[in-house]
């Protein structure tokens, strides 16, 4: 379930960066909340629940693989929700957390689908 639970975080992520700018382009009266920063928020929760979703799968499978995509999603979201936002301007803070809320879904997703085998 933490997988599953990581993978939602994820997607929400994703949908926050996709749908936030077409919401505040097409209603002008939202573009005052475009301006809160909401991904540093959200890895307060994502990276703890992600490392120990990543390390209890490990524990199972045994991938290497698995843990590195996941490790490579979680840096790409905390540089974007700090580095990048801070001193890259937004579209480098986009495309940071969308590259790691990807990466680190499919990390979730392949955790889960070998834990699973491993305990078959």
């Amino acid at each position: 379930w933490l997988d599953g639970a990581a993978v939602a975080l994820s997607a929400l992520c994703l949908i926050h960066c996709l749908a936030l700018p077409i919401i505040v382009a097409g209603l002008p009266f939202l573009a005052q909340f475009a301006e809160g920063h909401l991904h540093l928020q959200m890895l307060v929760v994502v990276l703890p629940l992600s490392v120990v979703a990543l390390g209890l799968g490990f524990r199972r499978h045994r991938s290497l693989r698995i843990v590195g995509a996941g490790i490579v999603g979680m840096l790409a979201l905390a540089i974007g929700a700090t580095v990048a936002h801070t001193h890259l301007g937004l579209a480098a803070d986009r495309a940071f957390t969308i590259v790691g809320a990807l990466v680190l879904a499919a990390a979730h997703y392949f955790n889960s689908v070998r834990s699973r085998r491993a305990c078959a």
